[in-house]
C-alpha cells in the first residue's frame, strides 16, 4: 500500500475562548475526512425540520489549487437525521472567515450539540478550474440529452 499524500495547511483558532476546541482530526488512519467540532458556548438545541449556523472556533488557509469540502457525518445522519445542508459545502482557498457548518435536523426529535461535539466532516481536495472553449455545436453521443431517469429504474 502507498503511502498517503499530504499537504500543509494553516490553521488559527478565532480566538483565546476556542483554544479548548480540538483541531479537525482524522479518526483513523484510512479516514479520508477529518472530524470538525463544534466551538458553541451552551448548548444549542435544533428543532426538526430546523436549519443552524454552527461555528468550529477556527480559520484555514487552504493552498491555491485545493478546497476544503465539509460533509456530514454518517452517525449523525443515520441516528438523528443530522446533515449538512449544502452537502459538500465548499471552503475556497481565498476565504479567510470562520469555518461554520450549516446543519439541518432532518430527524423528528430535537437535536443537542454541546461544546466540541464533533459535528461534520472537512474533506481536502484539489480543484481544476476551466477554462470554457465556445463553439457553435458539441459533439453528439449515444445518450444525447437523455437526463433524469431516462435509463429507467
Amino acid at each position: 500500500m502507498s503511502p498517503r499524500s499530504t499537504i500543509k495547511i494553516r490553521i488559527a483558532p478565532v480566538n483565546q475562548n476556542t483554544n479548548d476546541i480540538p483541531l479537525p482530526a482524522y479518526a483513523t488512519d484510512g479516514s479520508s475526512g477529518m472530524d470538525i467540532r463544534a466551538a458553541v458556548d451552551d448548548e444549542v438545541i435544533i428543532p426538526p425540520n430546523q436549519t443552524m449556523l454552527i461555528p468550529t472556533g477556527f480559520y484555514i488557509e487552504v493552498p491555491n489549487g485545493y478546497e476544503a469540502q465539509v460533509r456530514p457525518r454518517s452517525g449523525l445522519a443515520i441516528k438523528y437525521g443530522i446533515s449538512v445542508l449544502n452537502t459538500p459545502g465548499t471552503i475556497d482557498a481565498d476565504y479567510r472567515g470562520e469555518i461554520k457548518v450549516i446543519l439541518t435536523n432532518f430527524g423528528k426529535d430535537n437535536f443537542v450539540i454541546k461544546r466540541g461535539d464533533r459535528i461534520a466532516q472537512l474533506v481536502i481536495a484539489p480543484v481544476i478550474q476551466a477554462e470554457w472553449e465556445e463553439v457553435p455545436t458539441l459533439d453528439e453521443t449515444l445518450r444525447g440529452a437523455g437526463g433524469f431517469g431516462h435509463t429507467g429504474k
